[in-house]
């Protein structure tokens, strides 16, 4: 019995442990179960078909013999590894779902990214659409206001396609009544403008969070001059926030009588006191007036401006001392006939017309014209050696730059808007992530403060300053910009090409002139670009000759560099291009036609793509769709998917030039800039097409056609180019094989001439562009050319200091040499004819003016003859008709081109710092008042009017533009 009893007990015993392990067992599967909630269900079950047959084979042993130690070792045993393939399945299962999670956060962050776009397209396309309902709503008032006031009309500027139709009038007379609409329209636009304004601080706080108080409603000097501007260019005629497409100057006077100098000095005091400093340090219109401060012309000043005024007092303050004599223009007695211009220290002798003999007093004060130009279309683009400077905005218009214009083109419209605040060459720019806010740098330039390197932030629908950055801080130009895109555009980026190349960080919202966060040197060699990354905040990538570096900002304005590895791979001589993967990964492209992949938050390279392209890549653009399009100096165009694998290509035509960069248009278009300073657009479906063409090197010559809209263009890049100045393009282009500096067109508008170097001038057939005749005087450079009025003569100066003279003949292209005029001690200069084509005038390099009888070849030495002459051109800067244009102390090589308009109203000249001034014509008097203007960066080569003495074309030399006014 106590056996048996024995036996029961240890098989109760036997269950029991075998409860207790299964229990234990049951206990840690839960909680391993618990901990790993996130395991598939079907995994689940395999863990648990495992606790339960190890749990069965435990209770069969255990109750089979009690004493079993070895067996029981054997289920620990079997139980930990079962734990170990467990905890192993549940890593592997972590290291899933993570790699998953990563995928997944990538893929929201591409999401959250493209509606980012999508909301900034129609915030853009908003605030675009107020700017234009209120410039229909302030047109209508204008030509309704302008109907009902008295007075003679003035024709402003029509349709942007820039024919002489469709004009309308804004009245030159103030009434009381006309004063009323004048405020009434004030507080319209007003208005307007703080709509716009709350708009975009709207954007600007929903994107940034909070928009500093400087930049957005801070009664700064910044934003007072522009609100100041709206309020004086909102007086019935144009501004710049109009339909038009057009930078607009200031509108003209009210009033078409000249005031007295005393009521000049009134008015100005006037204005001093109730404006407490109305200069703009910047201008974001058409008038961009050199002297500060000028306002629109309106109240008793007439069509003074405010450094007319300020003139005037000077001048009439110290009249009774002058009397006679004049610091560079010197009349001894009052019954001479002739006065003494001095010219770098020359005194030049101008005889005076018999008419002014009598009345002519230098100390008389020639007021600035009524009218105004306003710039109508800028012709070129600068790819040549600039980057990164085409993008397009969501509004539909294009941004690029040339000399110092910026220019928003609609390609749908045909339309230009140009953003004028530079006062050298543009250099960069940069567009913010809000795509409404733009950045553009520029080199330094040649007078004032206003002058240095700097950077302007402006407003791409208003065209408003926002800040200027870093004036005095930069020592060379600013090559390179970039804002940053993780934190919304809080901060920018720059490089300063001076010898050190300094890469500077600002907070630009900050105050006038931004805050400077942080900077140093960033590489002895040449930085081609400077790029934020998309996605990790504070980190910056420069590249350029010899390097690629990741820079890191951190909360303390610290920059830490970490320069790229190229280990194994190729190290090009310079890294050219950047771009980004969707998943923030870093793409290159190098000198050698390679493309590299670099890992995100790596500075090693992940992928390498060898001899992509024939030579450099110039340019990567990321796609919306997750591909790349790459150009390069092969002028390829090659489409990628988002694996890097080549889908499509596409050849530029070699007479455009390299690619230089790429940028993606509307829908599928691509908007590509070339290194001849061309602008294409197009696919990989459909060809090329160029909508902006330029000359690429040093443009020398500008002549009009004397019947219609075109002109034709000449310089040191052997391109003579035809234009349609209605359509704004090119109407054919071609090499001629040498530099040329000298075109004119023919009276009957079928030839043209061009001089070239070598003493060589050719004749080419306007329609076909076919040569047909060439000559040759002399051995030096054909300097000028022109044709008498009767188009029976043809004058060609050479810098051999002489003067040939040709007889044209039924047929266009032949001429006959009727002989050479020699007598100049210099170079000549410029040309002109008389009216009735029987005298010739001439300038020479020394400032002489001499007259010639053209079939004689003689120069006519009496005065008497030639000083009461009508001139059928003004192209001599040295004469009677000019003497007002030479400010003091300017060298005589200063003045580059004068010119003036068919009805003789207007006198036009050019200078080497990148000024157009206009003048009364005749500007006789020494202190002769003129409108200045800006938008070239270099020395203004030419300047001509159209045939319809409404359009004034202007050629810029250096900077290879051509800048077309219109007078309003």
């Amino acid at each position: 019995m106590s056996n048996e009893t024995d036996q029961e007990t240890a098989a109760t015993t036997g269950e029991g442990g075998g409860d207790i392990v299964k229990s234990s067992t049951m206990m840690s599967t839960q909680h391993q179960h618990h901990h790993h909630h996130h395991i598939m269900s079907t995994s689940v079950e395999e863990v648990d078909e495992q606790v339960l047959e190890m749990t069965q084979s435990t209770t069969t042993v255990s109750s089979s013999n009690s004493s079993s130690g070895n067996t029981t070792n054997n289920i620990h045993s079997r139980a930990q590894k079962s734990y170990k393939n467990l905890h192993e399945f549940s890593e592997e299962m972590l290291e899933t779902e993570k790699a998953g999670l990563v995928e997944r956060v990538y893929d929201l962050e591409r999401q959250v990214l493209e509606h980012k776009d999508e909301i900034v397209c129609l915030k853009s396309t908003l605030a675009d659409v107020l700017r234009r309902l209120a410039t229909i709503d302030n047109s209508y008032e204008n030509s309704t206001s302008g109907s009902g006031r008295g007075g003679t009309g003035t024709p402003a500027a029509g349709g942007a396609g820039g024919g002489s139709g469709g004009h309308h009038t804004v009245s030159d007379n103030v009434s009381a009544s006309g004063q009323n609409s004048l405020s009434s329209k004030s507080f319209r636009f007003s208005r307007n403008t703080l709509t716009r304004r709350r708009l975009n601080s709207t954007v600007d706080e929903k994107r940034f969070g909070r928009v500093p108080s400087r930049v957005t409603s801070s009664p700064s000097r910044v934003k007072t001059n522009l609100a100041q501007k709206a309020i004086h260019y909102s007086n019935g005629s144009l501004h710049s926030d109009s339909m038009s497409s057009h930078s607009i100057s200031p509108a003209p006077s009210p009033s078409p009588r000249q005031p007295n100098a005393s009521a000049v000095a009134n008015s100005h005091h006037a204005l001093l006191a109730s404006s407490g400093g109305m200069g703009k340090r910047w201008s974001s219109t058409g008038d961009f007036i050199s002297t500060p401060g000028s306002p629109s012309g309106t109240g008793s000043s007439g069509s003074m401006s405010r450094f007319s005024a300020k003139s005037l007092l000077n001048l009439s303050g110290n009249s009774s001392r002058q009397g006679q004599t004049h610091p560079y223009v010197q009349r001894k007695n009052e019954d001479d006939e002739y006065v003494k211009l001095y010219i770098s220290g020359r005194p030049i002798v101008i005889h005076l017309p018999e008419a002014q003999l009598s009345t002519y007093e230098l100390t008389k004060v020639q007021p600035a014209p009524n009218r105004r130009l306003r710039l109508d279309w800028a012709y070129g683009y600068r790819g040549k050696d600039c980057r990164s400077n085409l993008y397009q905005l969501p509004t539909g218009e294009m941004v690029y730059f040339v000399a110092a214009v910026v220019i928003l083109y609609n390609m749908d419209e045909h339309t230009q808007r140009h953003y004028l605040g530079h006062t050298d060459d543009v250099k960069s720019l940069a567009v913010h992530p809000n795509k409404l806010l733009v950045a553009s740098g520029q080199c330094g330039g040649h007078e004032g403060r206003d002058s240095l390197p700097h950077i302007l932030i402006w407003n791409s629908v208003s065209l408003a300053t926002l800040n200027m950055i870093g004036c005095g801080e930069f020592t060379g130009s600013i090559n390179c910009l970039s804002f940053s895109r993780a934190d919304s555009g809080s901060i920018l980026a720059a490089i300063d090409d001076s010898p050190d190349k300094i890469i500077s960080i600002w907070d630009w919202q900050k105050k006038e002139g931004g805050r400077k966060i942080t900077e140093t040197k960033c590489s002895v060699d040449t930085v081609v670009a400077v790029e934020f990354h998309p996605l990790d905040k504070g980190q910056i990538i420069t590249i350029g000759k010899n390097h690629i570096a990741f820079w890191s900002l951190d909360q303390n304005g610290m920059l830490y560099k970490r320069m790229g590895v190229f280990e194994s791979f190729e190290k090009p001589k310079y890294v050219t291009a950047i771009s980004f993967t969707q998943t923030g990964d870093v793409v290159t492209g190098d000198s050698s036609g390679n493309l590299a992949v670099w890992k995100r938050g790596t500075n090693v390279i992940s992928r390498f793509l060898k001899k992509v392209h024939e030579g450099p890549v110039f340019s990567i653009c990321a796609l919306r769709n997750g591909g790349f399009v790459t150009g390069g100096k092969d002028g390829l165009l090659l489409l990628f998917d988002d694996a890097l694998h080549i889908k499509a290509e596409q050849i530029v035509e070699a007479h455009f030039g390299a690619v230089r960069v790429v940028a993606e248009g509307k829908g599928s278009q691509l908007l590509i800039g070339t290194t001849k300073n061309c602008i294409l657009s197009g696919d990989f479906t459909l060809s090329l097409v160029p909508i902006v063409m330029g000359h690429t090197d040093i443009l020398w010559s500008l002549a009009t056609h004397p019947q219609v809209a075109q002109f034709v263009t000449g310089g040191r890049d052997r391109l003579l180019q035809l234009w349609d100045s209605l359509s704004h393009s090119v109407v054919w282009s071609k090499d001629i094989g040498e530099p040329i500096h000298a075109v004119q067109i023919a009276n009957a508008g079928d030839v043209i001439v061009a001089g070239g170097v070598g003493g060589r001038w050719s004749v080419f057939d306007i329609v076909t562009r076919e040569l047909l005749a060439t000559y040759t005087d002399g051995q030096e450079v054909i300097q000028c050319m022109q044709f008498s009025p009767d188009g029976n003569l043809l004058a060609v100066g050479s810098k051999d200091n002489c003067i040939y003279i040709y007889q044209c003949t039924k047929v266009a292209h032949r001429f006959s040499k009727i002989g050479k005029c020699t007598g100049h001690s210099s170079f000549i200069s410029h040309l002109d004819w008389s009216k009735d084509s029987q005298v010739l005038r001439s300038n020479s390099g020394d400032y002489e003016i001499l007259y010639w009888n053209p079939t004689l070849c003689r120069q006519i030495t009496s005065q008497s003859t030639v000083k009461n002459l009508e001139w059928a051109t003004q192209n001599c800067s040295v004469s009677f008709e000019t003497i007002g244009i030479w400010p003091e102390n300017f060298d005589g090589t200063d003045i580059n081109s004068v010119c003036k308009d068919g009805e003789e109203q207007f006198l036009v000249c050019a200078d080497d710092f990148g000024k157009i001034r206009l003048f009364s014509f005749p500007a006789s008097q020494p202190k002769s008042l003129s409108h200045s203007y800006r938008g070239h960066s270099s020395h203004v080569t030419a300047v001509q009017f159209m045939h319809d003495g409404v359009r004034l074309l202007s050629a810029g030399g250096m900077d290879t533009s051509v800048l077309q006014w219109r007078v309003v």
